[in-house]
């Protein structure tokens, strides 16, 4: 466990920024030193910020931290001039914790789909039987509440891990009155032999462990969607682009 927590990106780059805040003030010391001239705090942030992020491509992390690790040091120095009350920090430390919740174990970010792509999901289930569909990665919910909307003969189902999106579909079922069902719980844990369609929207960390999950587990007959993210290696039965500029809805049946 702690083990896999120390490979985890954000950790990862929590220990790049502190390498690189140790190298920017022995950067900055030795400038000193060497000119006698005091190095302008913009100067060190934009230093630590470049180190940082040219470290986090050294050690391959992805793509999408660059811009973060270079960004961070500034955000945090325009953070601190605001002289903001610590209790801000608190409450928006516990709503970010909320609503990520553990991305720094599973590496899936929030990717929220829409209509497009909904429509296209729908257009892809059997129409000929009920069907027990899950969305693995649910978010907000509103794949499952538009699917339960058009299919009200079969069971939709949504599982999240992360509270504070799990219970925005929630109450967003609630509200409208839907059959739609969320679980709160990490997908892993179900059993896909219960489903005939899970949907994924996750990322390209977690492709190659849902693939051997899904043919370990579901049925013949059955159904994997995946938007965005192939499974790498494995050809896809059905390929469809939801929109002419997007991204793609991969399908595999079993």
């Amino acid at each position: 466990m702690l083990q896999s927590l120390l490979h985890a990106p954000a950790v990862r780059a929590l220990v790049i920024q502190c390498m690189s805040f140790l190298l920017t003030v022995l950067v900055i010391r030795g400038i000193w030193m060497l000119t006698d001239m005091p190095v302008a705090l913009v100067a060190a942030v934009l230093l630590q910020g470049t180190i940082a992020a040219t470290l986090s491509y050294w050690r391959r992390l992805a793509p999408w931290w660059l811009p973060i690790q270079f960004l961070f040091p500034g955000a945090l120095m325009a953070m601190l001039s605001l002289s903001l009350p610590p209790e801000i920090f608190l409450v928006l430390f516990i709503f970010l914790l909320g609503w990520y919740w553990t991305i720094f174990r599973t590496q899936v970010p929030f990717y929220p789909s829409g209509l497009p792509v909904w429509e296209a999901v729908a257009d892809l289930l059997p129409t000929d039987r009920p069907l027990h569909f899950i969305d693995i990665g649910s978010g907000l919910g509103g794949l499952v509440l538009n699917l339960a909307a058009r299919r009200p003969e079969s069971i939709l189902s949504g599982i999240e891990l992360a509270p504070l999106p799990w219970l925005a579909s929630w109450l967003r079922a609630r509200i409208v009155h839907s059959r739609a069902r969320f679980i709160r719980g990490d997908y892993t844990h179900l059993d896909f032999a219960q489903y005939d369609v899970v949907f994924a929207y996750l990322s390209p960390a977690a492709m190659l462990a849902l693939w051997e999950k899904s043919r370990a587990e579901m049925r013949p007959g059955a159904m994997l969607l995946s938007y965005e993210f192939p499974i790498p290696g494995v050809t896809a039965d059905v390929i469809v682009m939801p929109q002419s500029e997007g991204a793609t809805l991969y399908a595999w049946r079993f």
